[in-house]
C-alpha cells in the first residue's frame, strides 16, 4: 500500500490511575488489532477539578496510534475498558512518514 492509500491517521491520548491498567488498555486495543502502537509514559502528577473539589493524583499517560477511521471503536473500548468514569479521550490527527503510515494501516487490518 502507498502512503497515498493508507487512511489517515490518529493518535489518542489517555491517563490511567497506574500502569497496570495502561498496560492492560494497551494490551487489548493491541490484540483486537485496534491499534498499531501503545506508549505508556512515566507516572505524572494530574491536577483537576472533581465534583466540586479539587484533586490531585498520580497519573499514567498512554498515547495510542491507530487509523482515523478506527478512532470512534478505539474510544468505545476505552470507555468499556477504563475505570474513570469520565476516562480522559483526547484525539489527535497524525502526520508522519509513509513507511509508519503504513506500517500502521497493515497493523489494524487498513493494509491487509
Amino acid at each position: 500500500m502507498s502512503a497515498e492509500k493508507a487512511m489517515p491517521l490518529q493518535a489518542i491520548l489517555t491517563n490511567c490511575p497506574d500502569e497496570a491498567t495502561a498496560d492492560r488498555i494497551a494490551g487489548a486495543l493491541i490484540l483486537s488489532r485496534l491499534a498499531a502502537c501503545a506508549n505508556r509514559y512515566a507516572p505524572i502528577a494530574s491536577l483537576y477539578h472533581w465534583k466540586g473539589e479539587v484533586a490531585s493524583e498520580p497519573e499514567v499517560p498512554l498515547l495510542i496510534k491507530t487509523r482515523r477511521d478506527l478512532a470512534d471503536r478505539v474510544e468505545a473500548e476505552l470507555r468499556r475498558l477504563h475505570p474513570y468514569e469520565v476516562p480522559p479521550i483526547l484525539r489527535i490527527p497524525m502526520e508522519s512518514n509513509a513507511d509508519f503510515m503504513e506500517w500502521v494501516n497493515a497493523e489494524t487490518g487498513g493494509g491487509l
